[in-house]
């Protein structure tokens, strides 16, 4: 009987490259980070950061902030109104929910380093208001490196993605946040990897109600990260 040929090895998985479809009019990220990246360097080389267009509407880059060691990262979107103004991720409503979130659950903020997939502002006018618009792959791609980087200095115990965007601009597309939040997935990002809803969504519930309940079961996902920290 013949045999049967065997399987080729699979191809290794291969990061994915800024994308000229960004339209952005200064150089790729990868060539702004330093030989020997710190956060302080990446975050100043960041500042200056054109490589997609979101730069032209953005009031500043938006970078992450936590301790160099921080047990857990979490990774939104992409900075909101407060945020651009501010400099700072996760200091407007959501952020502010986040943190209540993080108590309930016994996280200890200090512990946690706050970043996002896009480092700059995407919004469309809606009279005086300015509204968050979606980022589409290609800004997506364009902004990785800067968060490549913040993984790999952190070294974070427990990854969390905030959110379907951040969850499948790391875990892939096929990840769905409405079936899978909550369950640790294997990854070469952290060695231990989840996801949940980002709190911006549970601001936006429709009433009270479905606002306590969707508060109560961002907290329990964020409590398994709490036991995760405490097995280690």
């Amino acid at each position: 009987m013949a045999k049967r040929p065997s399987r080729a090895p699979a191809a290794p998985v291969r990061k994915p490259k800024p994308d000229p479809g960004a339209g952005g009019d200064g150089p790729p990220v990868v060539e702004l980070i330093p030989p020997k990246p710190s956060l302080g360097a990446v975050r100043d080389a960041a500042s200056d950061c054109r490589a997609c267009d979101l730069y032209k509407r953005g009031t500043q880059t938006v970078f992450g902030e936590g301790p160099r060691k921080a047990a857990v990262m979490l990774v939104g979107e992409q900075p909101g109104d407060a945020e651009d103004i501010a400099g700072h991720p996760f200091v407007g409503p959501a952020g502010k929910l986040l943190d209540r979130a993080l108590e309930e659950a016994g996280i200890d903020r200090t512990q946690v380093y706050v970043t996002n997939v896009v480092k700059h502002f995407k919004w469309e006018p809606r009279g005086k208001r300015r509204i968050h618009a979606k980022p589409n792959g290609s800004e997506i791609a364009a902004c990785r490196p800067w968060l490549e980087t913040e993984i790999a200095l952190v070294k974070p115990r427990v990854l969390v993605c905030l959110g379907a965007t951040a969850a499948q601009a790391l875990l892939g597309k096929a990840f769905k946040v409405t079936k899978q939040r909550g369950t640790f997935v294997p990854s070469p990002l952290a060695p231990r990897v989840t996801a949940t809803v980002h709190p911006s969504s549970i601001l936006r519930a429709p009433d009270d109600d479905s606002r306590h309940a969707e508060m109560r079961r961002f907290v329990e996902d964020l409590a398994r990260v709490a036991a995760e920290l405490k097995q280690e």
